[in-house]
């Protein structure tokens, strides 16, 4: 081929890989906005039974890929929601739902890609609602994946006698030959972290002509599986042991699967002709065959294998706390609003951890100090979910007068929480744009310690919420009232530190930026103080109790609630008609 022609072959395939792996995110991501927060709560119905757990892993594998999911499970793993246990069968059921989708773009539905593609933007555009809109963006991307085929295939097309000789020596037909394609397929799924889109690569190769034998296409679809389990293995980076240890696991399994197909390659060269005599069709069914059958395979020895994940990935460091948000504590009111409260302090030392996390960074401009506060920041969020769901289903109780103002208020204080974990991340998104070599951002000695003090009285107040919601003492207003107290001290503390600050930009000697990364960093101490000051309001109510003598008490599910009528808008629209609103 001449320059040119390669030059122009290169770029044809890389970007119909491109539209393939964009239209693929697209989809994915339309799916799983539709879906909503069910896709949690799918999960955390996969604790209890295993095969329900990777019956729900499938539907979840389908729909946002495995790699994906197992970021998923890795976020959960690490938030305490789930153990590496319970993960498996979730694990082992998104490796086969990503097989079934990978069965869906067998088919050559190419054609159909631009219409596809139009009715999707057209949805999107004009459908009102989230989940309309978002199954609109689900369909362009489907659309935009079979046009990246498309453009693969088209391109690969005049040249497949060239191209066809370079994939001799990854033919499966020879051991050596099956070693160099499950090689080389998984060190480029690793790169590109899309084990659809190196399948998919292999559907445009046969449909162009260059890959003529199942041979061909087994050793890279083997691969493919193995080399996806990079996404996870990237995602895991910081978190916690057990979190690494389900990235780990899934990699164990995914290289488990492979051996068993490099071992069972005689019968699938022999007999996948039976289930179609189509070889694309042929290629997605072995992935799906071989996958299911060690997913089988390995479900009943759930717990050998995290035993063995453990032992390839020893740590001195202590498993995380797992949650207390237990939904077989649902029926016991009392019992589940103990657990709720224990949730809370789980929740706030995460965020104490984190603050301080933010002294070291003051100090030491890191980026793994800074992923370590991120990824506690992505914990807090998922816990936050996880009680407003758990709150949620409480709610369905029938409750006593103090139980229903109580969930109220934990849920408040959740939220209170979960905020004052933003700040906290904003104080280190402060301190790394801080760092990064603006001389007019260093604080004189003097300023930098007041506003260091200003750092230790706040984070004094949040290891405070910590102490006043330990469910061991007598109740939870005395410490509520020392929250305050200490409140009090920083207010006070910080109206002095504020005036001599804005004196010293009033004289010139402070200069405007280092007083705006000042403000910053005094404003996000103020908030976390006032977010733990509502915290402290709300244990100090007299329904903030956990009466022990209920606790295991049983409480029937609530009667069904009616609605009121609803209201006429125009009774209170009206009343807006008037000039000095408009």
């Amino acid at each position: 081929m001449a320059g040119m022609d390669i030059f122009f072959l290169v770029f044809s395939v890389l970007g119909g890989l491109a539209l393939f792996i964009f239209g693929m995110n697209v989809m994915t991501e339309g799916l799983r906005t539709a879906a909503g927060s069910q896709l949690r709560v799918i999960l955390a119905k996969t604790t209890g039974n295993r095969m329900l757990g990777i019956a729900l892993g499938t539907g979840l594998g389908f729909l946002v890929q495995s790699s994906a999911a197992t970021v998923m499970l890795v976020g959960f793993i690490n938030a305490g929601l789930m153990s590496l246990l319970q993960s498996i069968p979730a694990m082992l059921g998104a490796n086969i739902g990503t097989t079934i989708s990978m069965q869906l773009i067998s088919f050559k539905l190419g054609a159909y890609c631009y219409f596809a593609i139009t009715l999707g933007f057209i949805i999107n555009m004009v459908a009102r609602g989230v989940k309309a809109r978002s199954m609109g963006r689900a369909l362009l991307g489907f659309g935009l994946l079979f046009l990246g085929m498309n453009v693969m295939s088209d391109a690969i097309r005049p040249h497949r006698e060239t191209l066809a000789p370079l994939l001799l020596s990854a033919d499966g037909a020879t051991i050596k030959g099956m070693l160099i394609g499950v090689l080389f397929s998984t060190a480029f799924t690793g790169i590109i972290q899309s084990s659809g889109a190196t399948i998919g690569m292999v559907f445009a190769m046969i449909s162009a002509g260059v890959i003529t034998s199942f041979q061909q296409a087994y050793p890279i679809v083997l691969g493919a599986n193995v080399g996806t389990c990079a996404t996870a293995l990237l995602g895991s980076i910081g978190t916690n042991i057990e979190a690494r240890r389900s990235a780990v696991s899934h990699l164990l399994f995914n290289i488990f699967s492979a051996v068993v197909g490099i071992l069972t390659a005689p019968l699938f060269y022999r007999y996948i002709h039976l289930t179609s005599g189509d070889l694309i069709h042929q290629a997605a069914n072995a992935n799906t065959i071989k996958m299911v059958a060690t997913a089988l395979m390995v479900l009943p020895f759930a717990g050998i294998h995290a035993r063995i994940v453990r032992a390839l990935t020893p740590s001195r460091t202590p498993a995380p706390e797992n949650s207390f948000l237990d939904s077989e504590l649902i029926p016991t009111p009392e019992t589940a609003i103990s657990a709720a409260v224990q949730e809370l302090q789980r929740i706030a030392r995460v965020c104490a951890r984190s603050m301080r996390l933010n002294a070291d960074l003051l100090f030491d401009p890191s980026k793994k100090i800074l992923q370590a506060i991120k990824l506690n920041e992505g914990v807090i969020n998922e816990i936050k979910t996880a009680m407003k769901d758990y709150l949620t289903k409480l709610g369905h109780r029938q409750l006593s007068e103090r139980q229903a103002i109580i969930i109220l208020h934990l849920d408040r204080c959740m939220t209170d929480i979960e905020r004052i974990g933003d700040h906290i991340e904003q104080i280190a998104d402060i301190s790394w744009a801080r760092r990064q070599k603006k001389s007019e951002a260093i604080f004189d000695e003097q300023s930098f310690s007041e506003m260091f003090a200003l750092y230790e009285k706040a984070l004094q107040v949040l290891c405070l919420v910590i102490e006043s919601l330990d469910i061991k003492q007598g109740d939870f207003q005395d410490i509520a009232k020392r929250i305050l107290a200490m409140r009090d001290e920083y207010i006070t503390l910080n109206i002095e530190t504020r005036s001599r600050f804005i004196g010293k930009i009033a004289r010139q000697e402070m200069p405007p930026l280092c007083g705006m990364y000042y403000a910053g960093y005094l404003s996000a101490f103020e908030r976390i103080v006032k977010h733990s000051k509502s915290i402290a309001l709300a244990e100090q109510q007299p329904q903030f109790l956990i009466k022990r003598g209920k606790l295991g008490q049983v409480a029937p599910q609530a009667p069904d609630y009616k609605p009121p009528e609803l209201v006429d808008p125009n009774d209170f629209l009206d009343r807006l008609q008037s000039e000095r609103y408009m």
